[in-house]
């Protein structure tokens, strides 16, 4: 089962789409869905893979969440779990290899495309490995783990006025302004994401990255949303989940 294709999950009539599939061993489950909603065109992705590594399933879940364009948002969904599937130390040190996986699919896309200076996408990515569940985010696209009808949040949002990132982007030569929200060079609402050529001193394409451990007697299930796009973090703060 491999993963879907940009095709399937961007109509191009722009209706809604969502889907899922069950693993070939039966161990879990998973779902998507996207939708256009009131902007003029898609610029997030998403990806899902179930891949067989070392005679191991592996389970790879993302949201790419687009700025400025789709280009980079798709280039992500396209490479970044191809780079870290072919990671030397994929399955030993699974925490480096997707730092390493983020750095090098953004160092690549900017080598490959000197035109997109100011496209950029956020990430949230999920990998399930054996009993063992990696987080990882960059920007504000945000990752929930669901246990027992509650929403436990997983990832960290990176905004400009952050106590830790202001001072990062300071120490870097950049600055910190209003401009309707708090952004990185009166421009970017966020203060990582992949692309932003004109930025990257200042934006870093660094993941925060959770590991959590899955229990028999405590199960949970797994889900990625997107709030930069769609607002759709907002909808679901007032829903129950």
């Amino acid at each position: 089962m491999g993963y879907l294709s940009t095709v399937i999950g961007h109509p191009t009539d722009g209706s809604p789409v969502s889907g899922g599939g069950l693993s070939q061993n039966g161990r879990f489950s998973y779902g998507y869905a996207s939708s256009l909603g009131k902007r003029a065109s898609m610029e997030d992705f998403y990806e899902t893979r179930i891949e067989s590594v070392d005679g191991q399933l592996i389970g790879l879940f993302g949201v790419f969440d687009g700025h400025g364009g789709a280009k980079v948002a798709e280039y992500v969904k396209h490479n970044l779990f191809s780079h870290l599937l072919r990671h030397p130390k994929f399955m030993s040190d699974t925490k480096v290899a997707i730092d390493d996986s983020y750095k090098s699919t953004d160092s690549e896309f900017l080598e490959s495309d000197s035109t997109q200076n100011q496209c950029g996408s956020t990430a949230s990515t999920a990998v399930l490995v054996g009993d063992r569940l990696f987080v990882a985010n960059v920007g504000d696209s945000r990752a929930i783990i669901c246990r027992a009808g509650n929403a436990v949040p997983v990832s960290k949002d990176h905004k400009p006025d952050q106590t830790d990132e202001r001072q990062r982007i300071e120490e870097a030569g950049g600055f910190v302004m209003w401009a309707g929200t708090w952004r990185v060079g009166g421009v970017l609402a966020v203060s990582r994401a992949f692309g932003d050529k004109l930025l990257k001193q200042y934006v870093v394409v660094d993941p925060e990255i959770q590991v959590r451990r899955k229990s028999l007697t405590s199960p949970w299930s797994f889900s990625s949303l997107q709030a930069m796009g769609c607002g759709m973090w907002s909808l679901t703060r007032r829903l129950s989940i």
